[in-house]
């Protein structure tokens, strides 16, 4: 029948793109179409009837009929937070009429969930399974929870929240599905924190013992059902951890930063803390087997502990905004201890971001050149024979180069960020040390900038860039004692270890050494270019805008015999000389008038003398004389 996730999905399709008014107008319009399904709906204009109550052999006729309860429920629920989100900017809260007319709805909405569950618990008659009754229990339990809520009465409002989460915990580890984990923290949780603090217990208590703690045991039909699904969720020893990951009531009560000891004021806080601490020895000894892995599937191994470390920053976070909420100093002890854990938190998330990034760079943070690292491909078996290395083109290793690059800013930032949490700046020895990593990763930074330059034939730039970084991994080896850092064996974080820096030192001092000679051949070869033979230099005339390194040649001043060669000039030479540049193919302008003259001379006098005639009298219009 699927009753959690019909009125999760219902909820959450008609909240997205609109308001619990939204909602509640659209479940009338549901609950209309159902009604004509059904064929119980009022014609128009008809006289209104009760309707029968729903029952068992109903259900088991048409699932329709548990539609209808939910909707009925779910509009009545929908018009009560419809009244509640109108009166949020009430200074004084909802009072009167409007208290009471809530409080009318969710008796409603109870009403209609009971019914639901009434009939559902018929099973051999209903046709329900005990997923199906356990799912309509908890519904109505929920609503029953959110009108005692709305009343103020906590206990009953605590008891029947208790019994919703004890049940929605049970069928989400049964069906390993994210949608009663989403009605869990969303909904439930934060209710029960609240009743609970106004029934007086104590933040530090986890929300699963209040939640046991508060469920009804007397209902042993109710306990059995459970038992059925989860037989340790009820149980005192379920602090227990399950797959590693720290319970309840096995959560660590304090924590430890820079040798100074603080209580974890929150549940939530000690119980995503303790899922770190269980987290970190996993992966610990995850990375401890030898398996021939990548870069990428070491990092891969990080996302578990990344994701709970998250999880504890944002309980922190949610633990300091409810104190400030309620008005406690900046000075209080709970409130110091709370700045602590943020800090601490921060850091281990900070810590192993890091890690993530330096187990992307590859073997020794990347600092040996290295180029080919291809995935591993699922599902191909690895070839008999190993194919002979092919030469990797330029344009893949500048990539690769780029990729460590932004990988090392990424670190840097991360560092920088942990400079800036509480507490850090003042603490001069964790300063020092984050310091020296801080060159440690320049260091790395500018090796792979360098190796990108020697790899596009810039030598000078990349032996600076190597001498600086050598200067960097000296400044960082000072810093760092021999008793910094940790072992090989542990996971990559934030730490470097003193054989780090000194597998980098070693490393950066021969790749010195050999760019030095690179770069001196390369000056040699350069020097016996420019002392090649005269023929082939360019004569002291035509780079006189140089200056000569490699010194004068006074026997090559010129080029003799002269070349024809292009002069460059201004136009205005061009446009002054025009007048005076004569062609090779065209005579002067004088002779050539004074052979045409010449020739028209005799053309003259053998031409006869002819008689003038007069010129024609002028004519009128139209070609008509004057008379």
């Amino acid at each position: 029948m699927d009753i959690t996730k019909f009125v999760v999905q219902g909820r959450d399709q008609a909240l997205l793109y609109g308001d619990y008014s939204t909602y509640h107008k659209s479940l009338s319009k549901k609950l209309l179409s159902c009604r004509k399904k059904l064929n119980i709906a009022t014609k128009n204009r008809g006289k209104f009837h009760d309707h029968d109550k729903v029952t068992a052999e109903k259900i088991a006729e048409n699932h329709e009929y548990v539609h209808l309860l939910l909707l009925t429920s779910e509009r009545a629920w929908a018009h009560t937070m419809s009244m509640k989100s109108g009166h949020t900017s009430d200074t004084k809260g909802i009072t009167g009429r409007t208290r009471s007319h809530i409080a009318s709805r969710l008796t409603k909405a109870t009403r209609a969930a009971d019914e639901l569950v009434e009939a559902l618990s018929q099973t051999d008659v209903s046709g329900a399974s005990q997923t199906d009754l356990l799912e309509a229990i908890a519904y109505a339990s929920l609503i029953r929870g959110t009108a005692a809520f709305e009343k103020q009465s906590w206990e009953p409002s605590l008891r029947n929240y208790a019994t919703a989460r004890v049940i929605y915990s049970a069928l989400a580890t049964a069906t390993n599905g994210d949608l009663y984990k989403d009605l869990l923290t969303e909904t439930i949780d934060p209710s029960i924190r609240y009743a609970a603090y106004q029934l007086q217990t104590p933040r530090t208590v986890p929300i699963p013992i209040i939640a046991r703690k508060a469920f009804p045991q007397s209902d042993s039909n109710l306990v059995k059902q459970i038992n059925d699904i989860d037989p340790t969720i009820l149980k005192s020893d379920e602090a227990k951890a399950k797959d590693g990951i720290a319970s309840a009531e096995g959560a660590p009560k304090t924590l430890t930063w820079r040798s100074r000891e603080v209580n974890i004021e929150d549940a939530q806080i000690a119980m995503a803390w303790g899922a770190v601490l269980a987290a970190k020895d996993r992966l610990a000894k995850d990375l401890a087997e030898p398996k021939g892995r990548g870069p990428y599937e070491l990092a891969g191994a990080y996302d578990e502990i990344l994701m709970l470390s998250q999880d504890a920053v944002d309980a922190t976070k949610q633990a300091i905004d409810e104190m400030r909420a309620e008005g406690v100093e900046q000075g209080d002890a709970r409130m110091q201890s709370l700045q602590i854990t943020r800090t601490a938190v921060n850091f281990e998330t900070i810590s192993w971001r890091i890690g993530r990034s330096r187990a992307l760079t590859g073997e020794h943070d990347g600092a040996p050149e290295e180029y080919n690292v291809p995935r591993k491909r699922k599902g191909k078996p690895a070839p008999e024979a190993a194919k002979p290395v092919k030469e990797i083109p330029t344009g893949k290793k500048l990539a690769k180069l780029k990729e460590k690059v932004a990988l090392y800013d990424g670190i840097l930032q991360n560092i920088e960020s942990i400079t800036e949490l509480p507490g850090v700046a003042n603490d001069q020895g964790l300063a020092e040390q984050i310091a020296a990593y801080v060159k440690y990763f320049e260091a790395l930074k500018a090796l792979a900038i360098a190796r990108s330059h020697a790899i596009s034939s810039n030598l000078a730039a990349a032996l600076a860039l190597i001498n600086h970084a050598d200067g960097l991994v000296d400044e960082s080896q000072s810093n760092l004692s021999s008793s910094d850092g940790t072992s090989n064996r542990t996971p990559l974080n934030l730490t470097v270890s003193a054989e780090d820096v000194e597998y980098l030192q070693t490393l950066l001092n021969g790749e010195l050494q050999r760019h030095r000679a690179i770069v001196h051949a390369d000056t040699l070869r350069k020097n016996h270019e420019l002392c090649t033979s005269d023929a082939v230099k360019q004569p002291l005339i035509g780079s006189l805008h140089q200056y000569p390194v490699g010194g004068v040649n006074l026997s090559h001043i010129v080029e003799f015999p002269p070349k024809l060669a292009t002069i460059p000039v201004k136009p205005i030479f061009l446009d002054v000389a025009w007048n005076y540049i004569d062609y090779p193919n065209k005579a002067p302008k004088q002779q050539q008038q004074q052979q045409q003259a010449a020739a028209a001379a005799p053309a003259q006098a053998d031409t006869p003398e002819r008689t003038e005639s007069p010129a024609p009298a002028k004519r009128g219009w139209f070609g008509f004389g004057r008379s």
